[in-house]
């Protein structure tokens, strides 16, 4: 039997608790670290804690940043008043590749899952609703959430929510097949999904400028 090392398995263990991560692919991860020089070792373990360190919420859009606003929200070339509402950074990174994109964007860090115990107030709708609220030049949100059960939940009770402030509220429309991830979607059809957007709640599309 091979020797038990409790040091790699608390190290297996730690790699483990990463989203995606499994039991194998852990302990392969860990005895990677094994084979680095004590100062790449180094380098990994303060590169992980600079980065717990600096990298916070944007107040504006609550996308990451290691800076006091994003990118997007600093940008002064983006349009405000369109509101791309995401359900994670991931999505960003990906709807960035659609590089005819202008408009400004909204993390919500999860999405509404009855199921799963994730009810409205656990993400960040309230401060998409203050942000509206403080921003008279927001004119339209497009919800950008995965075709899917929680995605579709989430789109229709922001839609609930918004729409009768007098704020247009669309959706992503043809070229995102149900059940996919957004973040995987190829820049083309990310870009026919936001230019055929369509108002949530009925079949009509949106020819709004992106």
């Amino acid at each position: 039997m091979a020797e038990y090392m409790e040091s790699l398995q608390h190290l297996s263990e730690q790699f483990g608790r990463l989203e995606g991560v499994g039991r194998k692919t852990a302990m392969r991860l860990a005895y990677s670290v094994l084979d680095m020089t004590m100062e790449e070792a180094q380098a990994f373990a303060d590169a992980i804690l600079t980065a717990k360190e600096k990298i916070h919420l944007c107040p504006v859009c609550q996308n990451l940043t290691d800076r006091e606003l994003c990118a997007v929200c600093r940008d002064e070339a983006r349009d405000p008043s369109i509101v791309c509402v995401v359900e994670d950074p991931r999505t960003v990174m990906a709807m960035e590749k659609v590089r005819e994109y202008r408009g400004t964007y909204h993390v919500l860090h999860g999405l509404i899952s009855p199921m799963s115990g994730v009810t409205p107030d656990q993400i960040k709708l309230k401060e998409l609703l203050a942000r509206i609220g403080e921003d008279e030049r927001i004119k339209e949100i497009i919800v950008a959430t995965n075709a899917d059960i929680e995605g579709e939940a989430t789109a229709m009770y922001i839609s609930r929510l918004i729409s009768p402030l007098g704020i247009k509220v669309t959706r992503l429309a043809y070229g995102i097949p149900v059940g996919a991830d957004l973040e995987y979607a190829d820049e083309v059809t990310l870009y026919r999904a936001l230019a055929g957007r369509r108002d949530v709640g009925d079949g009509s599309s949106s020819d709004a400028s992106l």
